[in-house]
C-alpha cells in the first residue's frame, strides 16, 4: 500500500438521499454465483483481501450492511489474508484519530465516493466499476442489484468519532488506487 502524499483530497459527503439505497442486499449464494460467472474487473473488485469482498472478515458479512470495523484487530480479522499475502486493506487508531487503508482496484480518480449518514454513525464508501450495464429500475445503480455495477462497504463509526471533520484522500496509477480516510477523535487535541 501507498501513502496519502501526493493523493487528491475527496470530499465527504453527508447529503446523499437516494432513496432505496443499498435495499438489495447481497446474499452468500448470489454473491458466489456473481463472483464464479464473472471475469477479472469483478475479482479485482470483490476478490481476496479487498476492502469490498463480502469475506474479508473471515466469514461472508453484506458489505452493504454497516460493520464495527474499529471494534477489531486488523492483525486478527486479517491474519490468515496476510499469512496468504492477498491483504490490500489496513484499519488502526491512534489517540488523535481512526485511520483506514485500503488499495482499490483502478477505478478513476473521480469515481469513489465517502458518504456519512446524518446522523454520523456509518461511514459508507462506494463508486461504480461497471457502467456499461443498465443501471436499476429508478436510474440509480445502488438501489437494485448493486454489486452488479458498483461496490461498497459501509462502516459503524465509533461513538467518540468525529465525522464532521473526517479526511479522505485517492492517489492513483495505471494499475491501483489507494484510499487513505482518517476520522479524528472528538476528544483528540490535534487534528489528524
Amino acid at each position: 500500500m501507498t501513502s496519502s502524499s501526493g493523493s487528491l483530497k475527496l470530499e465527504i459527503h453527508t447529503d446523499d438521499k437516494t432513496p432505496g439505497k443499498w435495499s438489495v442486499p447481497l446474499g452468500d449464494d448470489v454473491f458466489r454465483r456473481f463472483l464464479s460467472g464473472g471475469g477479472s474487473s469483478e475479482k479485482a473488485v470483490f476478490g481476496e483481501g479487498s476492502l469490498f469482498s463480502p469475506f474479508l472478515f473471515g466469514k461472508y458479512f453484506d458489505p452493504s450492511d454497516a460493520f464495527p470495523l474499529w471494534e477489531f484487530e486488523a492483525e486478527v480479522l486479517l491474519a490468515s489474508l496476510r499469512s496468504l499475502g492477498q491483504s490490500r486493506v489496513d484499519w488502526s487508531q491512534t489517540d488523535q484519530a481512526y485511520v483506514l487503508k485500503s488499495d482499490l482496484p483502478v477505478v478513476g480518480k473521480n469515481n469513489v465516493q465517502v458518504y456519512v449518514d446524518v446522523n454520523g454513525k456509518v461511514m459508507e464508501i462506494s463508486g461504480q466499476w461497471n457502467s456499461n450495464k443498465k443501471a436499476a429500475v429508478n436510474g440509480d445503480w445502488r438501489s437494485g442489484r448493486w454489486w452488479e455495477h458498483g461496490y461498497v462497504r459501509r462502516l459503524e463509526l465509533p461513538g467518540d468519532a468525529d465525522p464532521k471533520n473526517s479526511e479522505a484522500f485517492l492517489s492513483s496509477n495505471e494499475d491501483y488506487s489507494f484510499l487513505e480516510i482518517r476520522v479524528p477523535k472528538i476528544n483528540s487535541k490535534s487534528k489528524c
